[in-house]
């Protein structure tokens, strides 16, 4: 009992560094979020009168088929710019990881995309999707091929802002497995080219396994980051043709700003958090699989 309250006496002098950290905390992160789970069971429309209507909310995004459609649109445009960004990333990281002339300014040229913000990236790209004006369809027409729609149809909306994903964020996971890339050991490197082992099997038997932790951070982070892309798909298409390009975050603007429907769009908050966090659980699942080395 006394080294009990001996402990507890030795702890005391630091409480005062807690407190404000946790008032910050609640003012800050848990306070808001208690207060949008609330608001998700009250109708209101601002500039009219609050009413309570419990799971009311959930009920009516369970049936509205543009949100449904919008959860569908956020996980197709996520994969694609998580899965294509990874790739071509890794296949960067390593041609830039070989030693060759000029390594360093090609490398600098490459990242320059990332120093670019979002909104300023949009606009050209919405320059460059332009039908009849744009440049990516003179492009296709100097190789033969017939002009594209882009952004403007239905079908190839979310492909289109996807290559604008890949420009964008496809140095950025160059970065990451370049870091992996440069804290491997080369003695089973050494050990495989005695064996007579080919360049692929290098990259899939060692390669691969030792960079993988890497490859992980890099896909948890660009998961978060696509999740709640909203600057482009605003800026390019706000949503469209139509709402094929809409996702939650798109949605939840539009019911919140556009249509002042702020409980409907506390609702859409609450549900994009709890995808959210099954995302994570799955994510950390992945990291834990992926051990380093």
């Amino acid at each position: 009992m006394t080294s009990r309250a001996s402990g507890d006496a030795r702890l005391r002098p630091y409480l005062g560094f807690i407190w404000p950290a946790l008032i910050v905390c609640t003012a800050v992160i848990i306070f808001p979020w208690l207060f949008t789970v609330w608001m998700s069971l009250n109708d209101w429309h601002i500039g009219s009168e609050r009413a309570f209507v419990g799971w009311a909310n959930y009920a009516n995004l369970a049936t509205d088929r543009r949100f449904l459609e919008s959860i569908g649109h956020t996980f197709y445009f996520t994969i694609l710019a998580v899965f294509l960004p990874l790739v071509l990333g890794t296949m960067a990281a390593l041609v830039f990881h070989k030693k060759f002339r000029g390594r360093g300014f090609f490398r600098a040229l490459f990242i320059m995309p990332m120093m670019a913000t979002p909104v300023a990236v949009s606009l050209v790209w919405t320059m460059m999707f332009h039908p009849q004006l744009g440049v990516l369809n003179y492009l296709l027409s100097l190789v033969g091929l017939p002009p594209s729609q882009w952004v403007f149809a239905t079908s190839t909306v979310i492909p289109s802002l996807i290559l604008v994903e890949i420009w964008l964020w496809t140095p950025f996971v160059m970065i990451i497995v370049l870091g992996g890339l440069a804290s491997l050991p080369t003695e089973p490197y050494e050990a495989a080219l005695i064996d007579g082992a080919s360049q692929w099997q290098m990259f899939w038997k060692i390669t691969y396994p030792l960079v993988l932790p890497f490859l992980v951070v890099a896909m948890i982070i660009r998961t978060i980051d696509a999740l709640k892309a909203f600057e482009t798909i605003w800026v390019i298409t706000n949503g469209g043709p139509g709402t094929a390009s809409e996702t939650l975050n798109v949605y939840l603007y539009a019911q919140a700003f556009a249509y002042n429907q702020v409980g409907t769009a506390s609702a859409v908050v609450v549900v994009f958090f709890a995808i959210i966090v099954a995302l994570s659980l799955v994510l950390l699942w992945a990291r834990q699989k992926a051990k380093w080395s």
